[in-house]
């Protein structure tokens, strides 16, 4: 989600004390988009609503800190703000921020910084 300034929404995740985008996985019978909503309001405390599709990534092998291995296919979306919704936000975020193009903190995986790369270019939507 980018505000007004084109500065993009980054959550600081605790699972890695790093940046990436806000996100999740899908429950059992949800959509993507509906998943996409449901996750940033959890995380985020933002409601938002899917504008379009950003990219589909499928070749990333994500080794997460508990030890699990997995290929992580995701799908973002570009999503605007309807209205906050809490202050109270998931423990699996341990910060919220706006963020320059120029003034990037460093990304927790190479698949986020792809989707902010294709953003940022306006390159859209995109599968690799």
């Amino acid at each position: 989600m980018a505000n007004s300034k084109n500065e993009i929404l980054l959550q600081k995740r605790s699972d890695f004390n790093a940046w990436g985008l806000p996100g999740g996985a899908l429950e059992f019978g949800e959509s993507a988009p509906k998943a996409c909503v449901r996750e940033f309001l959890e995380e985020t405390g933002l409601k938002v609503r899917t504008k379009s599709l950003l990219g589909v990534s499928t070749n990333f092998i994500q080794h997460y800190p508990n030890q699990d291995v997995a290929q992580a296919v995701t799908v973002e979306f570009v999503v605007e703000l309807v209205e906050k919704m809490s202050k109270e936000i998931s423990s699996e975020t341990l910060d919220l921020k706006y963020f320059y193009k120029d003034k990037l903190p460093k990304i927790f995986n190479k698949q986020h910084q792809i989707f902010i790369d294709h953003y940022f270019n306006e390159d859209y939507p995109f599968i690799d």
